[in-house]
């Protein structure tokens, strides 16, 4: 029996309790996910689906009350969302919203050079390119301002390139 030690976790939570404007949502989450497994977490409107997603990423207007959120040895609870973004955590939109002024491309080359400060343009336009052959884009894709006037599919094909370049160790 193989034995997963911590430095192979990549997030635990445990007793999580959390609420928000006084309203108690989560109630003692339990969730360990090791590198490599992916789950699913389903259940009706106003289980807290959303709000476990919006903890875990460092929403403001969430109160955690009890518990703790690992990311690999970190706790990350104390981090603030960009922080909680630079470890590692990856929260995918269900609506996307619009950023008039800003390049698609840019707001990617950003977010890659606030994990990396070693990561260069030119690395940038390489890992781009094969990312938008995955996602069946070209160029002219990220040179539009952010998500304004993406239809449903792009702004999902728009969310899937974010995850490809950014490499995220845990994607909601």
């Amino acid at each position: 029996m193989t034995t997963v030690t911590e430095q192979q976790k990549i997030l635990k939570i445990e007793n999580l309790h959390a609420s928000i404007k006084e309203k108690k949502i989560l109630n003692g989450i339990n969730l360990e996910i090791k590198p490599g497994e992916v789950h699913a977490i389903m259940g009706q409107n106003g289980c807290g689906k959303s709000t476990l997603s919006y903890v875990l990423a460092g929403h403001p207007k969430y109160k955690v009350e009890q518990g703790s959120i690992q990311l690999g040895d970190k706790n990350i609870l104390d981090l603030k969302p960009f922080e909680r973004s630079k470890e590692g955590i990856f929260l995918a939109f269900q609506y996307p919203l619009e950023i008039q002024g800003l390049s698609f491309s840019q707001f990617l080359f950003s977010s890659l050079k606030a994990r990396n400060q070693n990561f260069t343009p030119q690395e940038f336009t390489k890992e781009l390119k094969l990312a938008l052959e995955k996602v069946g884009k070209d160029t002219s894709f990220t040179s539009r301002q952010l998500n304004v006037g993406f239809s449903g599919g792009e702004k999902k094909r728009a969310e899937l390139l974010q995850l490809l370049m950014l490499k995220p160790d845990v994607a909601i």
